[in-house]
């Protein structure tokens, strides 16, 4: 197999102090008997975090006044403050802008649907693929996030769902329950890779070792690092892998892709093959639809025919109609030149939809919103 690539080790520079949602079960039982409280405090911090997702020491009123300051301070020390929080859709969008610790800036967007509700959150401040449509990518690399500072963008959803603070589909309740959380924000999850996975398991463990969400209900998305979707299918776990892809041939990915030049299309199709075969989960394919660059009809034929080689049925399609970002020269493909796109995908013998875009009006594309408070 492949070695790792080097982006894996991403700066550390600005890494947050250690925090609960860092540890195992064991080792917040060790860092709170290093305080010199009883273990036994580890599985009360952690109820409060993870099962009544707070952080403030005055409502732990089951720990000792005495203690509880000193606990918080030492195991949940703030990782995120809210910049700003813009909201569109008629409520059911809201993008949140975190400044970490160290100034870092980082997003994270929650969605509500009837049914459903979906948070897509960030793994990296910035990212290091440097795919030229994206203004995440066209930002460069600050940092890779810790697993803390992952989960509590998750924590913070859920806070927001069971609160009822923000508005939903119309005939629905305000409260609700954060049911979806898909790592589609910015940066590269598989070039953070062990911090992500470490993330995906506290989201996904029940509580207190977690908050409790399905790993069927968490979607790792990657543009193609073949050797960490191959690492990620031995993890044992049931999460779903969504493949960025915007082009089926080589020479265009190249282009819109760089990561492309080391794991072309063949091999990142065979590392999603391997996924499937051992978790036995669909493959979610990303296909950012642009206009005049990899929308052709015979794209679409030969993407179906691409994916049918290598997937079989068990792989689909989401069109994404391109959010332009300010001053870019690429923009969405005109709706029948989508149309037809889907079209021909689904005659090939692929299934394909086109994804339900939300808040153009917030600068909601990955990367904007940072960009701009910067």
């Amino acid at each position: 197999m492949t070695s790792l690539p080097l982006v894996f080790d991403a700066p550390r520079r600005g890494m947050p102090p250690r925090h609960l949602a860092d540890l195992t079960m064991p080792a917040r039982a060790e860092a709170v008997a290093e305080l010199g409280e009883k273990p036994f405090r580890a599985k009360q911090l952690s109820h409060h975090y993870f099962s009544r997702l707070t952080t403030d020491a005055s409502e732990m009123t089951d720990i000792p006044a005495g203690s509880r300051a000193e606990l918080v301070e030492a195991l949940m020390p703030r990782l995120l403050t809210e910049v700003r929080a813009l909201d569109c859709d008629a409520g059911a969008t809201r993008k949140t802008l975190w400044r970490a610790h160290d100034g870092t800036l980082l997003e994270s967007v929650l969605m509500r649907y009837p049914g459903r509700v979906t948070l897509c959150i960030s793994s990296q401040a910035g990212c290091g693929m440097a795919c030229p449509f994206c203004a995440t990518g066209q930002g460069g690399l600050d940092r890779n996030m810790s697993t803390a500072e992952i989960v509590d963008q998750v924590r913070s959803a859920a806070a927001v769902m069971r609160d009822g603070t923000m508005a939903g589909p119309e005939g629905e309740p305000r409260e609700g329950r954060l049911s979806n959380v898909v790592f589609m924000g910015m940066g590269e999850p598989l070039a953070n890779y062990n911090r992500v996975v470490e993330a995906v398991r506290r989201i996904t463990e029940p509580a207190p070792r977690g908050l409790g969400i399905g790993q069927r209900s968490v979607t790792v998305s990657t543009v193609g690092l073949a050797p960490a979707m191959r690492k990620l299918a031995d993890e044992g776990m049931q999460v779903r892998l969504a493949l960025s892809l915007h082009a089926p041939d080589d020479e265009l990915r190249n282009e819109l892709v760089p990561v492309n030049n080391r794991w072309p299309v063949d091999e990142i199709l065979a590392a999603a093959r391997y996924y499937l075969d051992r978790t036995g989960r669909r493959i979610s394919v990303e296909y950012a639809l642009i206009r005049d660059m990899n929308d052709q009809p015979w794209r679409a034929d030969l993407l179906a025919s691409t994916l049918r080689e290598h997937l079989g049925h068990l792989a689909h399609v989401n069109v994404i109609p391109l959010n332009p970002t300010p001053g870019s020269k690429w923009d969405a493909s005109p709706k029948p030149v989508e149309q037809e796109f889907v079209r021909r995908v689904n005659a090939g013998g692929v299934t394909c939809t086109v994804r339900d875009t939300r808040g153009q009006e917030i600068a909601a594309a990955c990367g904007q919103l940072a960009g701009s408070e910067q």
